[in-house]
């Protein structure tokens, strides 16, 4: 989707025009006024308009990746929208370097070094969509243009282009490619790989969409054709390939001259002798090629360029919000130099070692170099009312928070007025419905391929990576009103799938260690000693030796080992052994067996009624059900999708489902429950989401409130959080087939609770239920479709799932944009501790502290306020009284914590 065509009202404007004139000439310094919401517009239409590099320096990285994913809806060409990123990692912090922004941000680079657009991977370079050309936008924040990468000079020398006919030195090619940062592996199928197989040789170079592979003819390449990771097969052929850095720090491009003198500019004198070591040994590994693990803490050695050295004396540099962007540089110097001070007096960063990042005092005259300069502030800031400052015609657009009547009405008048009102929707069609209810005219469109005629509504399709808020523009009279869901429904979006085998003697023995409990199906639980041959010197065989109690022991021959399994309990405590030569482990195994035949008793008695008995066939997907889905904000996962499918069989079959869902936290099973609900109540059913905890109950309602706002369905929550006279109505509303969705905690499952029509049971996290609550459950799947969700199935259902008395669908693929979990062990560290505080408020995130102490946890809050004074912080534990602790809890989730 992109907004582009939209760009002609603002062209149109008086005093875009004057800005336009300003930046026409060879030096400018303009101070613009513009509404949040209208910043993205107003880059891209600026960058429409000129031929040259348009950088914008936002304040923090959060505003840098939101302008840019909303710069991009109103580019002609995406693809000129460019984000230039920041590390998490500090100056002088040894942390693992995030791949994925280092080559992001050499992307960027190498993009800048050409006037054409040059495209990494030349594969898509000479590709027509028939859009026109512009100039380039590169956002970035103002850490990640403080922020030392490799230099201009370095990384023009090693970019190079490979082409078929071309006689290499196939030595030297390998040696710069290594010195480039790429890594020599078996199997290339990352980004920053490269092999050699004879005369074959594969690269996946950064910035490309596929790895290439070479063949060579003698020092002649034959030919390039690109192949599939995947499956390592070749697919097309190419005409060239170029080769970008792969590493933003690169020892072997940098003179050991200029490291030598680093070197001896720093003092040592402070470190400790590991220190000193450490740092001397791997710096020269570095410069010997060698790989090390934390090479960014050395970044400042190596890494003597910045990004606006890349870019032409006469782009256009734009600052965002001016004096934000200080404040948030001289926040980050001051963290910096707090860790620089706190590792030194630990002894573990030498005097004047070299900083990865500029500071701001040097970056600041960089900017003001650039003669075509712009200020952003908007409306209504203090610090910037020029009276020469430019004040673009944008507005807020009018919110109906899910009054779409409301809407509808208002955006005829509009119209009538010569108003042109552009709704971009998750969910068009239904919008659609509406203005057609309403006798209004109003045009449905995948995309706008032409500015929409004054007097016109039109409703488009807005993906999960689209517009999320909208704004209006009036230029001579008349506004343009581009509108989200978050205006009309309320609802911000965010954009952008045997058989047992015998147990083998090397597989049983690898799972054992010496003191591990087993279990001997005959004898019972003991502790795992060893192996050995028994005292009699006739025996020669080899046994595996079990101590039991009162000091007996067992030998088992070799071949007997399947008797024997390593022993597996929920609990963390140890076991009994059991004794020898007794009734115990007889009489264990006894009840056991009596447990297990009333258990299996009781699951062929209810699912024998399920199958015996005619549950409902749910009616295929509706065109609500295709909206609803359309308007997902992300992209499914090949598991996910799989579930779904999964799931709505069920639902159309003649037979009740009871359906596992499981997967890990934020893997995608709400939007599984959400559609099978949806799907239900468009069937005329009402649905029943039982709940372990008031909280999460409380964000389930949110999440379905929020989308299926724009469809009649109704939804409540019952829990503590509602008062008596609350839950007495929506009791006797859901009695009365009023309810459509019901979400609730253990209170849903109390004997006044009754349905009209309950067609579908979703369960979140059944484990964490109590018996009496599992036995009101016993009842209705016998009668009406269950699914049920978790991410730490019980052993129990687990194994009902997996023999198939239960199906099951399994979600192991994360979300793409979900970002790895990131681990260190460290000791309890104050800079540590401040320094990951701060990095997660940075990017307005949340912070558990876990204490394992309850008797001192107040004061580990209050330590924890002395370290971070911007930080709210809250205290829970399980000792609190229970209304007191999910108070808490909400308070956590809603964010006033």
């Amino acid at each position: 989707m992109s907004l582009s065509v939209l760009s002609e009202v603002l062209e149109s404007a008086p005093q875009f025009e004057r800005l336009l004139t300003s930046m026409g000439q060879s030096k400018a310094h303009v101070r613009l006024q513009v509404l949040p919401n209208g910043v993205p517009m107003t880059l891209a239409t600026l960058a429409r308009n000129v031929d040259v590099p348009v950088l914008l320096v936002a304040p923090r990285p959060d505003q840098a990746r939101r302008l840019y994913e909303q710069a991009s809806l109103w580019s002609a060409d995406e693809r000129s929208v460019l984000h230039f990123p920041e590390s998490e990692t500090l100056p002088f912090e040894r942390l693992v370097t995030d791949t994925d922004t280092e080559q992001q941000r050499i992307g960027v680079l190498a993009r800048l070094l050409d006037d054409d657009s040059f495209d990494a991977s030349n594969q898509d370079a000479n590709a027509s969509d028939g859009t026109e050309p512009q100039g380039k936008i590169i956002i970035a924040s103002a850490s990640a243009v403080s922020q030392k990468t490799i230099s201009r000079e370095s990384f023009e020398k090693s970019l190079h282009r490979l082409v078929p006919g071309q006689t290499l030195d196939l030595r030297e090619l390998l040696d710069q490619w290594r010195r480039m940062g790429y890594s020599f592996e078996p199997t290339v199928d990352l980004p920053g790989t490269a092999s050699r197989r004879g005369g074959i040789l594969d690269i996946f170079p950064v910035g490309a969409e596929f790895p290439a592979r070479i063949d060579l003819w003698g020092d002649e390449i034959d030919s390039i054709r690109l192949f599939d990771p995947a499956t390592q097969r070749s697919t097309d052929f190419v005409e060239s390939i170029d080769i970008l850095p792969a590493q933003e720090t690169l020892p072997g491009l940098t003179h050991p001259d200029h490291v030598d003198y680093l070197l001896r500019s720093i003092d040592t004198h402070n470190c400790n002798e590991e220190t000193r070591e450490r740092i001397g040994e791997e710096i020269h590994l570095l410069l010997d090629g060698a790989e090390v693990e934390d090479a960014n803490f050395y970044a400042g050695f190596f890494n003597h360029g910045g990004l606006l050295e890349y870019l032409p004396t006469d782009a256009i540099v734009v600052r965002y919000r001016p004096t934000d962007i200080v404040e948030a540089a001289w926040e980050t110097e001051e963290r910096t130099h707090e860790l620089r001070e706190a590792k030194q007096s630990r002894g573990e960063l030498p005097h004047n070692f070299p900083s990865s990042h500029a500071p701001w005092r040097e970056i600041e005259p960089a900017l003001d170099e650039f003669p075509r300069r712009i200020e952003i502030t908007p409306w209504g800031a203090e610090d910037l009312v020029h009276s020469d400052a430019i004040v673009l015609p944008f507005s807020s657009g009018p919110e109906y928070g899910g009054d779409v009547e409301t809407f509808v009405i208002e955006s005829a008048n509009a119209a009538e007025d010569g108003d042109r009102l552009v709704a971009v929707s998750s969910v068009p069609k239904r919008l659609g419905e509406f203005f057609d209810r309403s006798g209004v005219e109003a045009v449905l469109l995948d995309d706008l391929e032409k500015s929409p005629r004054p007097g016109t509504i039109s409703v488009i399709q807005n993906p999960g990576s689209g517009l999320s808020e909208g704004m209006a523009l009036r230029v001579n009279g008349r506004s343009l009103l581009v509108l989200s869901d978050a205006e009309i429904f309320g609802t911000a979006k965010r954009r952008p799938t045997s058989r047992r085998r015998a147990r083998r003697r090397d597989s049983l023995l690898s799972e054992l260690n010496p003191g591990d409990y087993v279990v001997h199906v005959e004898h019972g639980v003991g502790r795992f000693a060893g192996t050995g041959r028994t005292p009699r010197e006739e025996d020669d065989r080899e046994y595996l030796i079990i101590n039991y109690a009162e000091g007996d022991e067992l030998y088992v021959p070799m071949e007997h080992l399947d008797r024997v399994t390593p022993y597996v309990a929920p609990l963390d405590r140890p076991p009994s052994l059991s004794r020898l030569g007794t009734q115990e482990w007889k009489r264990t195994k006894a009840r056991v067996e009596r447990s297990t035949r009333e258990m299996a008793a009781e699951l062929l008695s209810l699912y024998a009624s399920r199958e015996l008995s005619q549950g409902h066939s749910f009616a295929l997907d509706t065109p609500w059900q295709v909206q609803l889905e359309d308007a997902f904000p992300y992209e499914e996962t090949a598991d996910q999708a799989e579930a779904i499918l999964d799931m709505k069989q069920d639902m159309e079959s003649g037979k009740p489902m009871d359906r596992l869902i499981c997967g890990d936290v934020g893997y995608g099973k709400t939007e599984v429950a959400l559609r099978a609900a949806f799907k239900a109540v468009t069937d005329g059913r009402q649905v029943a989401i039982l709940v372990p905890t008031t909280v999460l109950a409380q964000q389930h309602f949110t999440t379905f409130s929020e989308r299926l706002k724009p469809y009649p369905v109704r939804v409540e929550v019952l829990s503590r959080f509602r008062t008596d006279r609350e839950q007495n109505d929506i009791v006797r509303d859901l009695a009365e087939g009023k309810v459509d969705i019901v979400i609730g905690t253990h209170r849903l499952v109390q004997k006044d609770v009754s349905f009209k029509n309950l067609g579908l049971i979703v369960v979140d996290e059944e484990q964490r239920f109590g018996v009496a609550h599992k036995e009101r459950l016993k009842q209705m799947r016998s009668e009406v479709d269950v699914l049920t969700m978790t991410a730490t199935p019980i052993p129990r259902t687990l194994h009902l799932s997996l023999s198939g008395i239960r199906d099951m669908s399994a979600i192991q693929t994360a979300p793409e944009e979900r970002l790895p979990i990131k681990t260190y062990v460290s000791e309890f560290s104050d800079e540590l501790i401040r320094e990951a505080i701060r990095r997660e408020l940075d990017r307005r995130g949340q912070v558990y502290f876990l204490h394992n102490r309850v008797y001192n946890i107040d004061y580990i809050a209050g330590y924890i306020r002395r370290l971070v004074p911007e930080a709210k912080v809250g205290v829970a534990h399980g000792q609190m009284g229970e209304n007191r602790l999910e108070q808490a809890m909400v308070e956590f989730a809603e964010g006033g914590v």
